[in-house]
């Protein structure tokens, strides 16, 4: 079945030079310039992926993605003229599923949809099958994607829950910011380190873990990261 892609990006040339080579590549393409028009597509239309512009007229793309996480989990991918990192940990932290930095060779567009893609149907899968995650006043339940601390729910972005999850499944084990990267996106990023420093900076603070005493993530100098408590199933 050809998957459906809902592209807002207020180019109209640039929609229409991708919308012929995503169809090329067996996708049915969607395009809106203007952000009331994308979101009103979206749900009348159920896409597949949507690829998302930062910059559009009277809201940003920031906050489409935000208003779009309210409602749908549809995969996203950020797209962004200036290429800097605060854009994508900002898209990513909102729930954005990648970032491309613009301009873009149209085969790695296709390449990072296809990528993305296959991760939403497996996370599907194992989100199905997972379960509950629990260390000291921390727990997971992995099936509702909700994090509490003393039994209070954390305000967790979807980029920082796919973090802390990798981490409490590999208790003990020293992951690389390049490991952390591939096991959530399968993809590689230019900025790696300073991508998951930041996010695993956030992240910290909302458990309201000290990095210099961890109870939960502690940093191994020159391999990554770490979470240290004991992990219980249940």
């Amino acid at each position: 079945m050809r998957k459906k892609i809902l592209i807002i990006d207020d180019d109209e040339e640039l929609n229409e030079l991708v919308s012929a080579f995503l169809s090329k590549n067996d996708f049915d393409v969607i395009t809106a310039i203007h952000p009331t028009l994308g979101l009103k597509l979206l749900k009348q239309h159920v896409p597949h992926l949507i690829v998302l512009d930062i910059t559009l007229p009277d809201k940003s793309g920031f906050e489409v993605c935000k208003e779009i996480r309210q409602f749908a989990q549809t995969p996203i991918i950020i797209l962004s003229a200036r290429g800097e990192l605060n854009d994508k940990v900002d898209g990513l932290e909102l729930g954005a599923d990648d970032y491309i930095p613009k301009p873009f060779e149209p085969r790695e567009l296709v390449a990072r949809i296809q990528a993305v893609l296959r991760r939403s149907e497996v996370h599907t899968i194992t989100t199905i099958q997972a379960k509950t995650l629990k260390s000291q006043d921390l727990l997971i339940d992995v099936r509702k994607a909700t994090v509490y601390t003393d039994e209070i729910q954390l305000d967790l972005t979807t980029m920082e829950f796919e973090i802390l999850h990798l981490f409490m499944k590999n208790p003990g084990v020293t992951l690389s910011r390049e490991q952390v990267v591939d096991k959530i996106r399968g993809i590689e990023w230019d900025s790696i380190d300073r991508t998951i420093d930041v996010l695993i900076s956030r992240l910290r603070h909302k458990l309201k873990d000290d990095a210099k005493n961890p109870k939960y993530l502690k940093t191994i100098w020159g391999s990554g990261y770490r979470f240290v408590g004991e992990v219980i199933t249940s």
